[in-house]
């Protein structure tokens, strides 16, 4: 029988044990590093190909790094974390599955493509709640080369890239999520479902995600009885520009309204003009690395009480997109507050 105190409706679940993110990891590219957000990475790469000899061996190396770096400051040891959650964009998530093979840790690889996060946050998060699990290692990265090379077009063509583009965050972003310690607690979780807009541009993804945004954000409020303003920051996790101006247009048509506290990830963690992004950033190490880095070291501090964060994921598959479908998108959001 589901246990009707911990959901809250067909979305939501209420995360009723503590679950507290007691460490967080944020790895960058170089050029996420020149951004807005760099003073709050724990580790800057020099070059987009951190020192290996491919994009998809650097992406592997970035997942490393940051899962270690994670674990590391949390005091715990490779024997203390009994699940370990990670996702990425590449064919079979490559990123995850070669970065963390040395582990040796029960292993869950999952996807949401962009929103692989938030997946990560939720199932972690459930795992602890429901008493399988006392420690959970999970996160998610992407690498712009990569990403490019396989949803796009080779980076040897120089194709110009249209304003609704953005730019695949290169980096990784890791956390460990506990039943005991302090910091910054998981308290609620409202899953999302597919949303398709009808979009076949793989080079506008702001406008195929932000229908999956708005629905889940929707279903979060009316589920919880909560309101816009009860978070001190609302962030969805790549929409850009683009995406976030329909996701605003969206929720107004549901008269959910928000003043100054919602933005979203691919808008922070670069500067759109000064870096020539275009739209913002995306991929799945956008929200992982922001969180991680920069909205993780906002709420420690108390400069926030409240995040909502709602990684968003469009489910493009390269070889279904040729023959000509379109591109259902995916959002999951994570209330994570302090005490």
């Amino acid at each position: 029988m589901i246990n009707m105190q911990k959901r809250l409706g067909k979305h939501t679940v209420n995360i009723e044990k503590p679950v507290y993110i007691i460490s967080t990891a944020a790895l960058a590219g170089k050029k996420e590093g020149e951004g807005p957000l760099k003073d709050y990475f724990d580790y800057i790469a020099d070059d987009i190909m951190f020192g290996e000899k491919s994009w998809e061996k650097a992406e592997s190396k970035f997942f490393k790094k940051a899962f270690d770096m994670a674990l590391k400051k949390s005091g715990k040891t490779y024997n203390d974390i009994d699940y370990m959650l990670s996702g990425d964009l590449l064919n079979q998530c490559g990123g995850s599955t070669f970065g963390l093979r040395d582990f040796k840790i029960p292993f869950l690889g999952i996807y949401g493509a962009c929103s692989t996060f938030g997946e990560a946050i939720s199932i972690g998060s459930m795992l602890i709640d429901g008493g399988f699990a006392q420690n959970v290692l999970c996160g998610a990265g992407s690498h712009f080369c990569s990403a490019e090379k396989q949803f796009r077009f080779p980076l040897e063509l120089g194709t110009q890239r249209p304003p609704t583009a953005t730019w695949t965050v290169t980096g990784a972003g890791a956390v460990v999520l506990s039943s005991k310690g302090k910091g910054p607690k998981v308290t609620c979780i409202t899953t999302g479902k597919i949303i398709d807009m009808g979009i076949k541009d793989a080079a506008n993804m702001g406008a195929a995600m932000a229908g999956a945004a708005c629905d889940v954000i929707s279903a979060h409020f009316k589920e919880t009885g909560r309101k816009p303003d009860y978070y001190d920051v609302v962030a969805t996790g790549d929409l850009g520009e683009v995406g976030k101006a329909l996701l605003k247009k969206y929720l107004a048509e549901e008269n959910i309204i928000f003043k100054n506290n919602i933005t979203d990830c691919g808008l922070e963690i670069f500067d759109n003009e000064k870096q020539d992004t275009h739209s913002g950033g995306s991929g799945c190490a956008c929200s992982a690395v922001t969180f991680s880095g920069y909205y993780y070291k906002q709420l420690t501090q108390n400069k926030i009480k409240r995040i909502l964060l709602i990684p968003t994921g469009a489910l493009i598959n390269t070889d279904i997109s040729q023959q000509g479908e379109t591109i259902p998108s995916i959002a999951h959001a994570v209330a994570i507050e302090m005490e």
